[in-house]
Parts: structure tokens; sequence; C-alpha cells
């Protein structure tokens, strides 16, 4: 599991807002790692995921950043564009992803070879990179948002169609349904005093706000704008639970690999800095039991 955006030190600085069983549980009775630095630029999310899945830095797994520019196409190029795969999961043609970019293999790959393609391998995230580059070139699955539709999604580097479990999924409407409660905060907005003021000009508004206040209300289909909201998260959590189920991860003898990662701590880092903001702090809120969850 990764969650993107979000700082060793956050583990300490929220920690009165988790609970018993999660994060203070990893550290509790699990092992941390807080003198880790990065050796390469740029810090962004194609870099970082490729490299803790690969164990190796950008020269080497040639992930260099989400876009950059290529010699050989006289063109910039996405990180996980591919032209020779579709969607899966959308009406159209265009805008097709695989992991085809990435030139090492992954952990998840290594696990694949080593059982003889006996374990399964799935991601999921919001962002296709954080989904496609840690499952690797041999996962069953990859998936992703795809915020015009608010569907899940994949490509034809994977399947053809979207599985039965990943279909009943989508067609529950749940980007609409978590949207529709609006976002309050988790806890007394006067009880954030790690945090800094709620109105800031630093912070981005929604599109249809006047101010980027609490509590932030949606009004019909704005499936895009779960990403920047802890929800975001929260329906990841709820596909990668299905994932599991759908292929039954963890019922066989062979170890499988689900690679999970929490895209929406980035949008608010995008549209309110990397400051304290109240938003950064009741995502991080809202995040504080998920490690708990289990599948047997």
């Amino acid at each position: 599991m990764m969650v993107d955006q979000m700082r060793w030190d956050f583990l300490y600085r929220y920690a009165g807002r988790y609970g018993q069983g999660g994060f203070k549980r990893l550290l509790r009775e699990g092992f941390r790692c807080e003198q880790t630095y990065i050796d390469y630029a740029p810090t962004v999310t194609a870099c970082g995921h490729t490299s803790v899945y690969t164990g190796s830095v950008p020269a080497v797994h040639g992930i260099m950043d989400n876009y950059w520019f290529s010699r050989e196409k006289s063109r910039g190029v996405y990180c996980t564009e591919d032209s020779s795969v579709r969607p899966v999961g959308i009406p159209s043609e265009k805008g097709g992803m695989s992991p085809r970019n990435m030139l090492t293999t992954t952990v998840t790959d290594e696990l694949r070879m080593a059982t003889n393609y006996q374990s399964k391998v799935v991601g999921v995230a919001l962002k296709d990179r954080g989904s496609i580059l840690p499952a690797g070139h041999a996962a069953n699955g990859a998936f992703w948002y795809d915020g015009n539709s608010g569907n899940w999604i994949t490509s034809t580097y994977y399947m053809q169609q979207l599985p039965d479990w990943a279909q009943k999924f989508n067609a529950s409407k749940r980007p609409e349904k978590l949207l529709a409660g609006g976002w309050e905060t988790l806890y007394p907005i006067s009880t954030y005093t790690l945090s800094e003021a709620d109105d800031k000009d630093y912070e981005n508004k929604f599109k249809h706000e006047q101010a980027p206040v609490f509590p932030h209300t949606f009004k019909g289909m704005e499936n895009g704008s779960i990403r920047s909201t802890p929800y975001g998260n929260t329906l990841t959590f709820e596909f990668a639970k299905a994932a599991i189920e759908g292929y039954g991860l963890g019922s066989g003898k062979a170890t499988d690999f689900l690679a999970v990662s929490f895209s929406s701590p980035m949008r608010w880092a995008t549209s309110s800095g990397l400051t304290p903001s109240k938003r950064r702090t009741c995502t991080c809120a809202s995040i504080k039991t998920w490690p708990t969850f289990s599948h047997t």
C-alpha cells in the first residue's frame, strides 16, 4: 500500500487522529524506516512507485518522470501511454495504457515468475500510473479511475472486457453516492489546531464554489471531483476489496499480491501546496484505519 504525498512525519504529526488498529498498529507491531533518502529527481508518482516496486532508479528502470520528451518520437510522452492498446470500460479507442515504457521487472513480476504464474497480481489506484507500474508487466489486471464516466477501467493489455465483479461495482455508482453527502471535516473544525486557517489564497476551489472552505458540497455528476476528496481514497479501498473477492486473492496455495495506491492526497497537495491545510489533516485522519483490513 502506498499513500501518495503522505510524508513519514505525518504518522506522528496527526497521531492524535489515528485509531489503535490502523497506522498506530503498524508503528507498534511492524517496522519503520525513517532515515530513507531519495537519490533521484523529480520525486513524482511514476518515478516513486516504479523505484519502490523495482528496487531501482529512473536511470535504470526508465520511468524518469510522469511525462518526458522522447528523442525517438520527437514529442512528449506520458509514462504509461501505449498506442497499441485501447481502454476497457469506456467507449473510447484512445487513451490506452500499459507498463511497456518500464524497462525492468518489478517485485510483482518476479513473484509471478517465481510461482510459474500461479500467484495473482492486481493493481488498483485512481491514477493509471499508480496502478499500472506497481502491478508490473505480468499482472493479472490493473485498474484505474476514469473521472468523466465515474468508472473503474483497464486496457486491452490486460483483458478484453471488465470482469463481472468490476462491471457490477461500476453499476453501483459509488462516486455519486459518496459525494452526495458533501465533504465535512471528520472532527469538529475547531479542533484542527495543527492546521492553517480554512480559507487560504493558495488553496484551489472546486469549480462550483465561491471559496475553498468547509463544508464542501457537490451537485450533479461531478465524478472527477472525488479525486480531490477523502472519498477518492474510500472509493479506492472499496474497489480494492471488490478485487480481492473477485480474483479470490489469498485463497490459493501461492502468494498473491494486491498493489494499492491511494492517490487523493496528491490532489490536495497540488491544490493546497505542502502546507498543513485542513484538507490535508482531514484526509490523513480519514485513512486512520485502512491498514487493518484483511481477507481470509
